[in-house]
């Protein structure tokens, strides 16, 4: 890349980062959990239109994509999933596509009276943005869209189409980015800006989500061993599922061959009974597990059903009335980044022009977007974004100084990829 442009690109950034700041804020603001993303998707799209770019925002359809690979089953309402994408086409195409992926939706922020501030009054201290999504992931997302800004500030824009997405469904399926691709948006390559420490995530844990439906035998407390208590007919289950988990982790993937503990098998929430002086009649629980690249999603179900078979036999009342392991949520496919030759060169390169070192690379143990393109679309996905804390817990908070230069690092990509114009 020619110095001078080089310089000029990050001084652009640079020169408007106060109001990429305020606008990150003003996004972090709108409580969009989810089934209530789509008054902060009106505010993206608004902000694309002011960019001149075209806009499309549409509801998801569950019976577009439902046969798709990659979908996840879902039981609410998709009344206010909103995709909402803003489009640039150049003049004349010289360069590479590029699609800039980020999710709207944030997780529940839990007892707000753990928090030091509300969640959604995002406030700056110390070099740090706080509030629920702060991190996880709108000052990644608006990121791309202040890139953009600091070309269009230079009198540039790209010299290819650049497809810059918000998409819901990020944090329970990934059914918005799915969306995306049924939509037909499809690039040369894409950048997701994940809370990923100023580094490149090179490889993702699949991830899924199941519930586990156990019945009882009621009856008064007074006459408990008549009954069977199917709270507490849970505890083996949720055992032998810990039990699982670490057979999983300890023969770990080359990849998390340093991690101490990869896989995790989470008990994320319970429910059960219907009063307190009755023996409970039912118990729900959920849990989150995750696993390795070459286990596909067949065999982890089967893993987890036969673990839950094996342990209801054991008792006498389940053995004849098995517990029903019920999928919903996340059925995500791990994902190496494979074929990213390029793209990966260029992000380097404006890497280290905009941080001063090396770009470094993890695996991750969560899961991301980026399966989408990377694993039914062809399209190698960049996950690769600023440093943040306390993401899915209390006092979220994002590093500024870490943001203004991953936005550098995109404004520097965008202009190597897709040329200018």
């Amino acid at each position: 890349m020619d110095e001078k442009l080089s310089k000029d690109i990050i001084a652009a950034v640079d020169a408007g980062f106060d109001d990429q700041v305020k606008l990150t804020a003003d996004l972090t603001a709108f409580p969009s959990l989810r089934g209530a993303e789509a008054t902060a998707q009106d505010f993206m799209a608004e902000q694309y239109r002011r960019r001149d770019l075209k806009v499309d925002r549409w509801q998801i359809d569950v019976d577009d994509i439902k046969h798709l690979p990659g979908f996840s089953p879902v039981a609410v309402s998709y009344d206010n999933a909103i995709n909402v994408v803003g489009v640039h086409r150049p003049k004349e195409i010289k360069g590479r596509s590029l699609i800039l992926n980020g999710h709207i939706d944030v997780v529940p922020t839990g007892p707000l009276d753990l928090w030091t501030h509300p969640p959604f009054a995002p406030r700056v201290e110390n070099g740090w943005l706080y509030g629920r999504g702060s991190g996880d992931m709108k000052a990644g997302l608006i990121a791309g869209l202040a890139a953009f800004d600091a070309l269009d500030r230079l009198g540039y824009r790209p010299a290819a189409d650049v497809y810059l997405q918000s998409v819901v469904e990020e944090e329970c399926t990934g059914n918005g980015a799915l969306a995306c691709l049924q939509r037909g948006y499809r690039a040369d390559a894409a950048i997701i800006p994940e809370p990923a420490e100023n580094g490149l995530d090179i490889a993702q844990l699949g991830v899924m989500w199941f519930q586990v439906r156990v019945r009882g035998r009621p009856t008064h407390v007074g006459h408990a061993g008549r009954g069977v208590n199917a709270i507490e007919s849970c505890f083996p289950i949720v055992a032998a599922l810990h039990k699982l988990e670490a057979e999983w982790n300890a023969n770990r993937h080359e990849l998390w061959g340093d991690h101490p503990h990869p896989v995790n098998f989470v008990l994320s929430r319970i429910e059960g009974g219907d009063w307190t002086s009755s023996v409970p009649a039912w118990c729900t629980f959920d849990m989150r597990i995750s696993f390795y690249p070459g286990q596909s999603l067949d065999s982890v179900r089967s893993a987890v059903e036969r673990t839950v078979r094996e342990a209801a036999r054991n008792d006498g009342f389940l053995a004849n009335n098995p517990p029903e392991v019920v999928y919903h949520g996340f059925q995500a496919e791990p994902y190496i980044l494979a074929g990213a030759d390029a793209p990966r060169a260029v992000l380097e390169q404006a890497h280290q022009l905009a941080f001063g070192e090396t770009l470094e690379t993890r695996a991750i143990t969560a899961t991301t977007d980026a399966r989408f393109f990377g694993l039914y679309a062809g399209i190698p996905a960049l996950v690769y974004g600023p440093a943040a804390e306390d993401y899915h817990g209390f006092d979220e908070r994002v590093n500024l100084d870490s943001v203004r230069k991953v936005t550098r690092s995109i404004a520097l990509f965008m202009a190597e990829w897709c040329g200018l114009e």
